[in-house]
């Protein structure tokens, strides 16, 4: 990967990423990955505990990231009991969180606190990843160039009505794969619309999963809730809003979000889209 250091881009922002390069000794390469969950959805209460395929939705996203290759620890962030219980049920570390977290990556940061790894992983308790790579794909970026603070996942969106969807965030990078902007609206608009003809437009989703360097993550958990933040209902647009430089690397594995009822009932149908989870 080609280093992003001398980009005019953290000249104008530098306190988007590192100021010098960060070498091994100074910091730990352990990889955690933090599952922030709460039993408030808006949409779908309970969200966490729901059963997927005979198992709670939380309980088989934690499983997927023990298989990533890149993950030494896997931990579950919340102020729910439940969720605590039913982590101990099936042998998944668990910590409790306070309840006011803001986001999830708020509750993440938190639990973070605690614990040695020098990245920490936010994967989000309803994101459904096709494969544990995904995972690899996130951190990879961090580990190949020590400026990056953050990353994070995109996928060609195929289907037209995805475009306009609000449930589904899309995200714009520039050449070197740095985000530009995140947003529930459609991005880029087709003004003319002439963009699905042409083979140099076209839309990206984006993917619930976070890969952070731990002083990145501890510093964004210690700045304001940004005004871009609290109108799209994006976290991500904090660390926008602030200055952090977000590297958003490129996938082709499926994964499935669970927003609503509805989307989990897709899945455990196994009708076209849905996860085939084993029991």
């Amino acid at each position: 990967m080609t280093s992003l250091s001398n980009h005019p881009f953290f000249a104008a922002f530098p306190g988007a990423l590192s100021q010098r390069e960060i070498s091994p000794e100074e910091e730990n390469p352990e990889v955690a990955v933090v599952i922030p969950a709460r039993m408030g959805s808006t949409r779908f209460p309970g969200k966490p505990l729901a059963q997927v395929a005979g198992r709670p939705l939380i309980i088989r996203v934690a499983e997927l990231a023990r298989r990533s290759d890149a993950v030494d620890r896997v931990l579950i962030a919340t102020d729910s009991s439940e969720i605590l219980a039913v982590a101990e049920q099936y042998g998944v570390e668990a910590v409790r969180t306070s309840p006011s977290a803001h986001c999830g990556t708020d509750r993440v940061a938190e639990a973070a606190k605690n614990l040695t790894a020098g990245i920490v992983v936010n994967l989000q308790a309803d994101e459904l990843l096709g494969d544990p790579r995904m995972i690899d794909q996130a951190v990879a970026p961090l580990l190949a160039d020590g400026r990056i603070p953050i990353s994070t996942l995109r996928r060609r969106i195929t289907a037209p009505e995805d475009i306009k969807n609000p449930n589904i965030v899309k995200v714009i990078a520039n050449q070197r794969n740095l985000a530009l902007y995140f947003s529930r609206s459609t991005i880029p608009m087709d003004r003319d619309g002439t963009a699905l003809q042409r083979s140099d437009i076209f839309w990206d989703q984006h993917l619930g999963i976070y890969a952070f360097r731990k002083t990145a993550l501890l510093e964004f958990a210690r700045l304001p809730v940004s005004p871009l933040e609290e109108t799209e209902k994006l976290e991500q647009l904090r660390a926008l809003y602030y200055g952090f430089a977000i590297y958003v690397a490129r996938t082709d594995f499926p994964s499935w979000r669970v927003d609503t009822p509805e989307d989990l009932a897709q899945i455990q149908e196994g009708s076209p889209g849905g996860f085939p989870f084993s029991t």
